[in-house]
């Protein structure tokens, strides 16, 4: 009796020694779980909207992916601000309502600020300076911006190339032609449309590069301002223009955004 009484009191505390190991072991586990996620944050992804006709700043490659310098600012605006980013093609005219409605967190397509749309949206500190130029057949007579006064001019529409041509010729002019798309500007003037075709210097210049067969010559012209772009954001989201401008400034610091451009933005 005393022998069963002693081997039960026994198997009592090896019975309790386990449940004790066990409790202890599943606590750590339960510690380390807790600790690995409390340190790992996850992660912000921001959706930035873009119209991808705007060669050399944002376009499609073969494989279908957005590319360009604009693109490589963002990138690198994300990997200094820790956020990641997705890019979206939604077009020119629809990039605005996009985002007003909260389709995309920002926009970045070589979009100038000016007084106008600040009206409407918020904008970044400028990343890029830019300047309009003309473009006309290479045996046009036109040498300077005054000479298209009743002429016939393209341009994308609602971009500041449009707003110059608008400018001078007034805003409800026929001799205005105005394009979706900023290639769709230019073919108009290549197929006689138009006499002569403005734009931003960075996407003209890319076309004369790009097409050394095409017959046409840019015209730079002192009376056109230089151009400052933002990315755009919807009115008062200060949480994303506050992120953004963050990235903007580590990377003008570093020196990297004049890498990526070439130009020394302040």
């Amino acid at each position: 009796m005393q022998k069963k009484y002693g081997m039960r009191i026994l198997l009592l505390v090896l019975t309790s020694l386990l449940f004790v190991l066990v409790s202890c072991g599943g606590e750590s586990d339960s510690t380390n779980e807790t600790g690995s996620d409390t340190n790992k944050e996850e992660q912000k992804k921001l959706i930035a909207g873009t119209d991808a006709t705007y060669a050399p700043m944002e376009s499609m490659d073969k494989n279908g992916e957005i590319v360009g310098i604009d693109i490589d600012i963002v990138n690198a605006i994300a990997k200094a601000a820790d956020f990641e980013v997705e890019f979206k093609n939604i077009g020119w005219e629809p990039l605005f309502p996009a985002v007003d409605n909260d389709e995309v967190d920002f926009a970045v397509s070589s979009i100038t600020i000016t007084d106008k749309r600040e009206e409407s949206f918020d904008f970044t500190e400028p990343y890029y300076v830019a300047n309009q130029i003309i473009l006309v057949p290479e045996d046009s007579d036109i040498k300077e911006f005054a000479d298209l006064k009743d002429r016939k001019v393209s341009a994308q529409i609602n971009t500041t190339g449009h707003i110059v041509i608008q400018d001078l010729l007034g805003k409800t002019s026929k001799n205005i032609v105005a394009a979706e798309t900023m290639p769709f500007a230019i073919e108009e003037m290549l197929n006689g449309n138009a006499e002569a075709s403005v734009g931003d210097n960075s996407t003209i210049n890319e076309y004369i590069k790009n097409n050394p067969d095409v017959k046409a010559k840019a015209i730079e012209d002192d009376s056109f301002e230089k151009e400052y772009y933002g990315l755009m954001v919807k009115k008062e989201n200060t949480e994303v223009l506050e992120l953004l401008n963050e990235g903007i400034e580590k990377i003008k610091e570093s020196g990297e955004l004049e890498e990526i451009t070439g130009i020394a933005v302040e």
